[in-house]
C-alpha cells in the first residue's frame, strides 16, 4: 500500500527502525462510533475513510477556528473541516478525479521519535483510485504541511463546487453539452449552440457541472466565464 505524507506535494517519510511503520501505532473510529487500534503498515484506509472523525469537533461562540460542514460529492455526505485552509484543500480533493475517497482529522499517530512517544492527529486522509494515500497537513513530525493554493484555481474550484451535485442541472442536458463541445471552442460559444433548443440558464449549470466532473476541461487557473475555452476530457461521452 503507497502511502505519500504530504499535502499539495509528496514528502519522504524519514527512514530508519525507530519511525517505522510498524512502530507507528494508529487509532480510528469505525463508522458505529466504536474505536480501532492497529498499525501504520496494517492500517486499511478504506476502513477509515468509512468511519467517524477520531476527534469530536467542537463549536461554540467566539471561537476563532472557522468550522463547519462540506458536503463532499465523492463521499456522498459531509467532511468536517476546522478552517479556512482546511475547506479549501477538502474542496479541491472533492473536485479532483484521481481521489476516491477522504476523511477529515482520519486517525491518531503514536509512536516513538527521539526518545519520546509522540501523537498527531492529521487534518486529512486522501485515497487514490490507484490505491495511493496521502495525509494532509501533517505537521510536526517532519512532514510537508499543504499551505494553499493559486488564488485563481481556488477561487474558481469554489465556484463550480456549487455545481457538484447532480441535483442542480438537468441531467438530460449533459450528451447535448458534450456533443457540442466538439465543435465549439468556449462556454459562450456553446450556449449559443444549444440556444434554440435549451435555455442559457439550463445550459451553463450543465457546462459547469462537467467541468466540476472532468468531464470537460478548461485553464481554471485563468477567469472563468463566457470566453473560457472548454473542450472534451478523454474518454468523456
Amino acid at each position: 500500500m503507497p502511502w505519500r505524507w504530504a499535502g499539495d506535494s509528496i514528502a519522504t517519510v524519514p527512514s530508519g527502525h525507530e519511525r517505522g511503520p510498524g512502530r507507528v501505532r494508529v487509532r480510528y473510529r469505525r463508522a458505529g462510533g466504536e474505536f480501532a487500534e492497529t498499525t501504520l503498515d496494517r492500517v486499511v484506509p478504506a476502513d477509515v475513510v468509512a468511519g467517524l472523525p477520531v476527534r469530536e469537533f467542537r463549536w461554540y461562540k467566539g471561537r476563532q477556528h472557522y468550522s463547519g460542514w462540506y458536503w463532499s460529492a465523492t463521499m456522498s455526505g459531509h467532511v468536517a473541516y476546522e478552517s479556512r485552509l482546511e475547506l479549501a484543500r477538502i474542496m479541491l480533493a472533492d473536485f479532483d478525479p484521481a481521489v476516491a475517497g477522504l476523511a477529515a482529522q482520519p486517525f491518531q499517530l503514536a509512536g516513538p521519535d527521539g526518545g519520546r512517544d509522540r501523537r498527531h492527529v492529521p487534518d486529512l486522509l486522501l485515497v487514490g483510485g490507484d490505491g495511493a494515500v496521502t495525509v494532509a497537513a501533517c505537521r510536526g513530525w517532519g512532514f510537508e504541511a499543504w499551505s494553499g493554493a493559486d488564488r485563481r484555481l481556488l477561487d474558481n474550484v469554489r465556484f463550480l463546487a456549487g455545481y457538484r451535485r447532480g441535483l442542480v442541472i438537468d441531467a438530460g442536458l449533459l450528451p447535448a453539452v458534450l456533443h457540442a463541445v466538439r465543435e465549439q471552442a468556449t462556454i459562450g460559444s456553446v450556449e449559443r449552440a444549444l440556444a434554440g433548443e435549451y435555455p442559457v440558464a439550463l445550459v451553463r449549470p450543465a457546462v459547469l457541472h462537467l467541468l466540476w466532473t472532468g468531464r470537460l476541461r478548461a485553464d481554471l487557473r485563468r477567469p472563468l466565464g463566457a470566453a473560457t475555452p472548454v473542450q472534451p476530457a478523454a474518454g468523456a461521452g
